[in-house]
């Protein structure tokens, strides 16, 4: 992880809007997603981390998370993405089981769509989906 991705995390741990636990478990996925080849930077991973931080906080705030419909062009884009949405799963399913918050299935999506990109900007090897 670069030094700004670790400053807006800090950004995030400072901040009185947002849950530590959600910062928390935002982190040790960003480490995860590392170890197994991603490259996680600001610049890869900035959106992803503001976007899970906050949409994780909003769960356990118990606040409501605004539904989205995934458009055609979406679903195309996830269907040719199968480690994406398998990762944004399982990640789905930690935060449910650490947190307690569940992010419903609009939400998956969108983060499946986030690691599809950060697959897409990392290194030229594809990161395994473990």
């Amino acid at each position: 992880m670069d030094q700004r991705l670790a400053q807006r995390l800090q950004l995030f741990r400072d901040s009185d809007h947002v849950r530590p636990q959600a910062v928390a478990f935002v982190t040790d996925e960003l480490e995860a997603l590392t170890a197994v080849g991603y490259t996680v930077t600001e610049d890869t991973a900035g959106m992803l981390t503001s976007h899970l931080v906050n949409a994780l906080t909003r769960l356990l705030d118990g606040e409501p998370i605004e539904q989205f419909l995934t458009d055609e062009q979406v679903a195309a884009e996830l269907a040719e993405r199968p480690e994406a949405v398998e990762r944004a799963r399982a990640t789905a399913a930690r935060a449910e089981r650490e947190l307690g918050a569940r992010l419903p299935e609009s939400e998956v999506n969108f983060l499946a769509m986030h690691l599809a990109v950060l697959a897409q900007r990392s290194s030229p090897s594809t990161p395994s989906a473990s």
